[in-house]
């Protein structure tokens, strides 16, 4: 043996290679005792709180489907709102067939993979610029399609059936309970798929496609994989909106306001990190209480932070906790220590 090949395996040997760091582990059980917290937030406070909860788990999921694809495989879309409208009225379908609302959500999620497969056809023959504009467009037709069905209501829009005769303090007990399950099932999700061969898949992807080819990467399946993914999550997200205000407008739902929403709140919180949508959409629903009063400037308002934080802070606010820290909630690599510097 050679002294080259002795040090080598010396070296080796001296380096764990860990897929958590330690911080990780102490957190896992900290994000667990939240849970349960927050599951029991009905019987704790009053219904305003989680009202207010409702529309944080939205946005957190809809910002986690946006960053899974964007962030994760590097598609960026500007149509995710197609499919959280394709959701919204599944659920509306469902319930007019007499499937409990509730249990149309995850339906939803179901019907929106179905519509995503020959969408994703015809997007991926674009790239860049060209399919994000792409999927607006295609976000549009879904839209222009729904108005010309007089079953789901036309351009007025419909009202939900199959929730008039439960209790209102159940009933929004019932769809609190459906928007955590819709949170901890997106964010528990991209962090299973992004750990896996998959989420490696992704990423080489996104950092350079032809590279992932030539190494052996599938590439359309690995990019097909997050988009159905994806589409499922927003059709879900769309659904709990639909039996938050029981009704549904298409003008709204399929409103690129959503895709913005998305945007805004994964570059605040830091794009690429499983963390970032969480924290993003904190930062975004307390800018929105607070500047709720001020007309056009709550707009002007969140143009300028979102300029500011891609200007100063590429990695988010995430990215700059993570620097300063080193924490890591969901990590989704691996992390090598080396127990001779180890304090």
């Amino acid at each position: 043996m050679t002294l080259s090949h002795l040090l080598t395996e010396r070296a080796a040997a001296a380096v764990d290679v860990r897929r958590a760091a330690r911080t990780s582990k102490v957190s896992g059980g900290a994000l667990l005792a939240l849970v349960v917290v927050l599951a029991a937030l009905p019987y704790l406070v009053f219904s305003e709180v989680t009202d207010t909860l409702v529309n944080f788990f939205v946005l957190v999921a809809l910002a986690g489907m946006w960053n899974l694809l964007a962030g994760f495989g590097g598609l960026v879309s500007v149509g995710q709102q197609a499919f959280v409208g394709i959701g919204a009225y599944s659920v509306i379908a469902l319930a007019d067939l007499g499937v409990q609302p509730y249990l149309a959500v995850p339906l939803a999620a179901v019907t929106c993979v179905v519509f995503a497969v020959p969408t994703s056809w015809l997007a991926f023959r674009l790239r860049g610029d060209y399919f994000a504009v792409g999927t607006w467009v295609i976000a549009e037709v879904y839209r222009l399609l729904v108005v010309r069905i007089d079953a789901l209501g036309g351009a007025s829009g419909k009202g939900l059936a199959g929730l008039s005769g439960l209790d209102p303090a159940l009933r929004g007990a019932l769809t609190y309970w459906v928007a955590l399950a819709l949170t901890l099932a997106t964010v528990g999700g991209c962090y299973l798929l992004l750990r896996g061969r998959v989420g490696l898949s992704l990423m080489a992807v996104r950092d350079e496609e032809t590279a992932a080819s030539a190494a052996g990467i599938d590439v359309t399946r690995a990019k097909r994989i997050v988009y159905l993914v994806s589409a499922a999550g927003c059709g879900a997200a769309g659904g709990v909106i639909t039996v938050s205000s029981l009704s549904v407008n298409p003008d709204a739902i399929f409103n690129v306001q959503w895709s913005a929403y998305m945007i805004f709140i994964v570059v605040i919180g830091g794009i690429g990190f499983v963390e970032g949508p969480l924290l993003g959409a904190v930062v975004f629903l307390t800018l929105q209480q607070l500047l709720s009063d001020y007309g056009s400037w709550y707009l002007v308002i969140l143009g300028a932070v979102g300029i500011a934080a891609a200007r100063w802070l590429p990695g988010g606010l995430w990215g700059l906790v993570r620097d300063r820290t080193g924490l890591s909630l969901f990590p989704v690599g691996y992390f090598v220590r080396d127990p001779g510097h180890a304090r």
